[in-house]
C-alpha cells in the first residue's frame, strides 16, 4: 500500500495526499476503525513533507472521514461510505433512451465524422482563429467588472439575462435598423439554445412544418428533426433563396415558421440581396409565416455596404424572431447569444429558459458586456476582418486555381462552398483526401432532402495560408483524378 501515489504539478501537495487517502478509504483498502500511519511515517512513504501530511489529515477530519484519539493517532470513521456498501449491478441504458435521444445520437455528425489527427490540414472548422483573440482586453474587462460587482456575478442571475448586456444589445440591434417598439430580448447560452427554446415553445400545426433554405445550417436541421418538424428546403440562387419555388411551396401547405440565414449563409456563404430580402418578407407576410432569422456572421463583411437584417424590414411588425451571437466573430468559449422578438413571446421564452437552465452564466454575460462597453469590439473586429479577408481571398484564389468546381459561392464570412458536377461524390473525395492528410466538410449534411453529395464546405479561418494552398491543391488534384476515372468507366 501507498506505493502507487504520484504527485502532479500545479496542485497543492496536501490536497493530492488528502484525495489519495480518500480514494484508499472509499475503495476499502483502509477499513473502518483502522489506524492511519503517523504523519512522519506517511511523509516518508509518500515522499512529501510532514507538514503536507498534517494538513491532509486535518482536511480528512473536517470532511468526517477520520477522527483523532489524543495520544493514539488518526482513525478511519465508521460513517465512511465504501465501494462495498452496495452490490454493483449493470443497467442497459441504451434500451432506456427515448426516441428523441436516439435521434440526437444518430444526427451527431461530430461522433460519426472523420477526426483530424496531428498534422492534418482541416477545413472543417468555421470557428474564429484563437490566435487573434484579444486576451489582454478580455482580462482587463474581467477585472473591471469583478471590481464593480464581483459578489453579485458569482451568485444566481436572472433567466431573462444580465440587464446591462441586454440594454447594450438592444441598442446594437437598433443600430442595425431594427424597430424596437413592442420587442424585448432574452439572453441564451449561444445560438443553439436560443433556437431550441424557440422551437420548444412554438405550437405546431397538424404535423408541424418549417421552411428553410436548402442547403442550410446542420445544427438547425438537427433541432427541427428532434422537435418533430417536417422540413421543406427551398433551393438557393446566387443572391439568396429561390422566390419562385418558395411561393410554390407556400401554396402547397401551411407552415409554422421559416428559418432563414440571409447573411453569409451557412453553408453556401451567400448574402441575400437587399431586393430579394424585401420581396421575401412581403411574400412570407402575405402567407402569414413567421420568420426565425439567424444573424450568422453579419459582422464579417469584407466589401460592399451593410444589408439590413430581415428583422429591420419587419418594421413595427412582430413576425421576426432574431437569433444573434458573437460566437463566430468574438469568443465561442463565452456561451452567450440572444433572442430578439415580440415582448409577449420573450416573456414566455423567459419562463421556458428558467425551467430548463435557470439562467445563462452571469459571469460570461458580464465579461462580454464589459468588453463591449470598453470599446474593444470595434478594434478587434477591424483586425479580424483584415485577417479573415486575406484568408478568404487567398482561399478563393486557390479554389479557382486547383479545384474543378461547377460553382463556387461565398461572399464573406469564414467559409466557401464548392459544388462539383453531380457524378463526383464528396464523401468518397473526403476519404481519398483524408489518406493524404486533408479533410473538409462534405455538403450532404446541410441538405434537407438527402442530396448535395457533390458539394463541400471549406472553412479557412483556422488554417495557415501555406496549408490553405497545399490542402486545396490536394483536394483539387484528387477530384480531377476521380472525375477522370469516373469518365473512363463510362
Amino acid at each position: 500500500m501507498f506505493d502507487d501515489f504520484k504527485l502532479v504539478e500545479d496542485r497543492p501537495v496536501y490536497i493530492q495526499v488528502k484525495d489519495y487517502m480518500k480514494w484508499l478509504i472509499t475503495k476499502g483498502a483502509l477499513q473502518v476503525g483502522e489506524r492511519l500511519p503517523s504523519t512522519r511515517e506517511l511523509g516518508l512513504l509518500l515522499g512529501v513533507s510532514r507538514n503536507s501530511i498534517i494538513a491532509a489529515y486535518e482536511a480528512l477530519e473536517e470532511e468526517g472521514l477520520t477522527y483523532v484519539i489524543q495520544g493514539k493517532g488518526s482513525f478511519i470513521a465508521a460513517s465512511v461510505p465504501t465501494s462495498n456498501t452496495v452490490s454493483p449491478w449493470q443497467l442497459d441504458w441504451k434500451s432506456r433512451m427515448n426516441e428523441q435521444a436516439c435521434l440526437a445520437v444518430e444526427l451527431d455528425r461530430m461522433k460519426h465524422g472523420i477526426r483530424a489527427t496531428k498534422g492534418t490540414i482541416s477545413f472543417t472548422s468555421i470557428a474564429p482563429d484563437e490566435t487573434l483573440f484579444d486576451l489582454d482586453n478580455v482580462k482587463r474587462a474581467f477585472l473591471d467588472r469583478m471590481a464593480v460587482e464581483g459578489n453579485i456575478l458569482l451568485n444566481y442571475g436572472y433567466a431573462k439575462g444580465y440587464k446591462p448586456l441586454i440594454d447594450y444589445l438592444l441598442k446594437y440591434m437598433e443600430r442595425k435598423g431594427v424597430d424596437l417598439q413592442g420587442k424585448d430580448m432574452l439572453i441564451t447560452s449561444g445560438f443553439t439554445e436560443g433556437l431550441d427554446i424557440v422551437l420548444s415553445a412554438i405550437r405546431k400545426k397538424k404535423h408541424g412544418s418549417v421552411l428553410c433554405e436548402n442547403p442550410t445550417h446542420q445544427t438547425a436541421i438537427k433541432n427541427f428533426k428532434i422537435h418533430g418538424f417536417d422540413i421543406t428546403g427551398i433551393p438557393m440562387e446566387h443572391d439568396g433563396i429561390d422566390l419562385g419555388k418558395l411561393e410554390q411551396a407556400l401554396l402547397e401547405r401551411p407552415y409554422d415558421c421559416a428559418y432563414l440565414i440571409p447573411s453569409y449563409h451557412n453553408p453556401t456563404g451567400i448574402v441575400t440581396s437587399a431586393e430579394k430580402r424585401l420581396t421575401l418578407m412581403q411574400l412570407l407576410s402575405r402567407y402569414r409565416v413567421p420568420v426565425i432569422e439567424d444573424g450568422f456572421n453579419e459582422e464579417l463583411r469584407y466589401s460592399g455596404s451593410h444589408v439590413a437584417p430581415l428583422a429591420a424590414l419587419a418594421g413595427q411588425g412582430n413576425s421576426v424572431i432574431y437569433l444573434g451571437s458573437f460566437s463566430k466573430v468574438l469568443f465561442p468559449g463565452i456561451r452567450v447569444g440572444w433572442v430578439l422578438a415580440d415582448r409577449e413571446l420573450i416573456d414566455v421564452l423567459e419562463s421556458v429558459k428558467r425551467a430548463r437552465s435557470i439562467h445563462t452564466s452571469t459571469l460570461d454575460q458580464s465579461l462580454l458586456y464589459q468588453y463591449l462597453y470598453n470599446g474593444n469590439f470595434e478594434k478587434y473586429l477591424k483586425k479580424a476582418r483584415a485577417e479573415y479577408k486575406r484568408k478568404y481571398e487567398w482561399t478563393k484564389e486557390c479554389c479557382e486555381k486547383y479545384i474543378p468546381f461547377q460553382r463556387l459561392s461565398g461572399s464573406g464570412g469564414l467559409h466557401l462552398f464548392v459544388e462539383f458536377t453531380p457524378e463526383l461524390d464528396t464523401r468518397e473525395l473526403l476519404e481519398a483526401c483524408s489518406r493524404q492528410g486533408v479533410i473538409f466538410t462534405p455538403g450532404d449534411m446541410f441538405y434537407t432532402n438527402g442530396k448535395g453529395w457533390h458539394t463541400m464546405r471549406i472553412g479557412f479561418s483556422r488554417v495557415s495560408e501555406e496549408d490553405i494552398e497545399n490542402g486545396i491543391r490536394i483536394i483539387g488534384e484528387t477530384a480531377v483524378n476521380m472525375i477522370a476515372k469516373g469518365r473512363e468507366r463510362k
